[in-house]
C-alpha cells in the first residue's frame, strides 16, 4: 500500500476527529478562564484579550496572578475549527447518504461559527438613555470615540464632519496625522492619542518631562477602566488654515464638558472628542419605567420599560425588560440599566438600553435548527437501518 503524501497526511490531520476534540477542549478552557478573568478585568477587556482577531495568543490572569500557561486566541481556535469541520464534511461526502444527518449537523455548526465571525467584525453596540416622558433616536457607541468638527449657526450645528476612531487610535507617541475637512475653511492636525487620560492643571500637579502643557493643562494617562466604556481618551490638536497659518495646539478630551471653540472671520466652529453617535431609523419614547429589587437588597429582580416606537407618523407600543429584548429594524434593544435624574420625589426615572446592530443576530438560532434537523435525520437513518436489519433476520420457531 503506497504511503500517503505529505498533503494527504496534512489533510487527514486538519479534517480529523482528533484535531476537532483538541479545539473543542481548548474553547471550553478559554471560555472558563475568560469567565473568571472578567470578574477583575471587565467584560470588554477580557473579550478583546481572549477572542479578538488580533489576539493570536494570550496568558491568563486569574485573581491578579498570571498563570504559567500560553494559550492560542479564541478567534483563531474557532477559525481552525471552521477549517476542520469544512474539510471533514467534504471528506465524508464520499461516504454516501448514510451520513447525511452528520453532514447537515456539520453545516449547522459551520453556520454558527460564521455567525460569530460576522458579529465580531460587523456588529455595533451602543447605549440609549431615555427619561420618562421623553424620546430619542440617537445611540452612543459604547467604545468608539470620534473627533466631531461642526460649524455653529443660530446656536445649532449646521455642517458636521466626523473623524472615525480607527484613524485616531494609532497616533501614539510622536505620531501625528492631518485631516482634510472639505466643509470647513481649515484642516485639523491630531497627535499623541491617549486611550484613557484626564486633563490635569499644572497648578494641581506638575507634568512629567515628556508631557507639554497647553494653556495650563496637560493629559495624564490612566490605566484602562474595568468597564472599557468608561475610558476617557484624549489627544493634541491644531488648526491648519488654508493660507498656511497654524493655531496654537490645544487639548481634546472626552472628559471635557464643552467642545473646543474655533472662530474664523465671522464664523464659529466647535471641535469635540466624544463617543460616536448613530441615528436609528425610528424614535423611542419611554412612557413608564418600573424597577423591582430583591427584598432587603439593591440586587435587581426586574426592570421593565414600557415604550412607544415612533416611525413615519405611526406609533407602536412595546415592552422591554430583562432577558426580553425588543427586535426591530435590524436593531436589538436590551434593558441594560436605569438612572434616577435629580433628587427627591420629583426625580424622573430614565431607562438605559443597550442597542445592538448585528447582521447575524438570528443566525445562531437558525444554526441550532439546522443542527437539530441533522441530528434528527441521523437518528432516523440509524433507526431505519436497525429496523431493516431486524427484518432480514430469519424467524426461528
Amino acid at each position: 500500500m503506497p504511503r500517503p503524501s505529505i498533503a494527504g497526511r496534512l489533510l487527514a490531520i486538519l479534517s480529523g476527529y482528533g484535531l476537532a476534540t483538541i479545539l473543542l477542549l481548548l474553547l471550553g478552557l478559554l471560555t472558563w478562564l475568560a469567565t473568571l478573568e472578567q470578574i477583575d478585568s471587565g467584560l470588554h477587556h477580557t473579550l478583546r484579550k481572549y477572542f479578538h482577531w488580533q489576539a493570536f495568543y494570550l496568558v491568563p490572569e486569574i485573581y491578579g496572578e498570571l498563570l504559567p500557561l500560553v494559550l492560542p486566541g479564541g478567534y483563531w481556535v474557532c477559525a481552525l475549527l471552521l477549517v476542520n469541520l469544512t474539510l471533514g464534511g467534504l471528506r465524508r461526502l464520499r461516504q454516501g447518504w448514510s451520513h447525511a444527518g452528520v453532514l447537515i449537523a456539520h453545516c449547522g455548526i459551520i453556520y454558527l461559527l460564521v455567525a460569530g465571525a460576522v458579529a465580531h467584525h460587523f456588529s455595533e453596540r451602543g447605549n440609549l438613555l431615555v427619561a420618562e416622558g421623553t424620546a430619542s433616536n440617537v445611540a452612543d457607541d459604547y467604545f468608539e470615540h470620534v473627533v466631531e468638527v461642526a460649524e455653529v449657526q443660530a446656536g445649532k450645528p449646521a455642517a458636521i464632519q466626523v473623524i472615525r476612531g480607527q484613524y485616531l487610535t494609532d497616533l501614539e507617541g510622536l505620531r501625528s496625522r492631518t485631516f482634510r475637512l472639505s466643509a470647513m475653511p481649515f484642516d485639523l492636525e491630531l497627535a499623541r492619542y491617549f486611550p484613557n487620560a484626564e486633563p490635569k492643571s499644572v497648578l494641581e500637579q506638575a507634568p512629567p518631562e515628556d508631557l507639554r502643557p497647553y494653556d495650563g493643562y496637560y493629559l495624564m494617562a490612566k490605566p484602562d477602566e474595568v468597564k472599557a466604556e468608561a475610558n476617557t481618551p484624549g489627544c493634541i490638536a491644531r488648526i491648519l488654515y488654508r493660507d498656511g497659518r497654524k493655531s496654537e495646539s490645544f487639548l481634546l478630551s472626552s472628559a471635557a464638558f464643552q467642545p473646543f471653540t474655533v472662530r474664523h472671520e465671522d464664523r464659529v466652529f466647535t471641535v469635540h472628542l466624544r463617543k460616536r453617535q448613530w441615528l436609528m431609523p425610528f424614535t423611542v419614547r419611554l412612557d413608564k419605567f418600573t424597577a423591582e429589587f430583591h427584598p432587603g437588597t439593591m440586587k435587581p429582580a426586574k426592570f421593565v420599560s414600557e415604550i412607544t416606537r415612533l416611525e413615519d407618523g405611526k406609533e407602536a407600543k412595546a415592552v422591554i425588560q430583562m432577558n426580553e429584548p425588543m427586535r426591530y429594524a435590524n436593531l436589538t434593544f436590551f434593558q441594560a440599566s436605569y438612572q434616577r435624574l435629580g433628587q427627591g420625589p420629583s426625580a424622573r426615572m430614565a431607562s438605559v438600553f443597550e442597542v445592538v446592530r448585528n447582521p447575524a443576530d438570528q443566525w445562531p438560532q437558525y444554526s441550532l435548527y439546522v443542527v437539530s434537523c441533522g441530528l434528527l435525520v441521523h437518528f432516523l437513518t440509524k433507526l431505519a437501518g436497525f429496523i431493516k436489519g431486524l427484518s432480514r433476520q430469519p424467524n426461528h420457531v
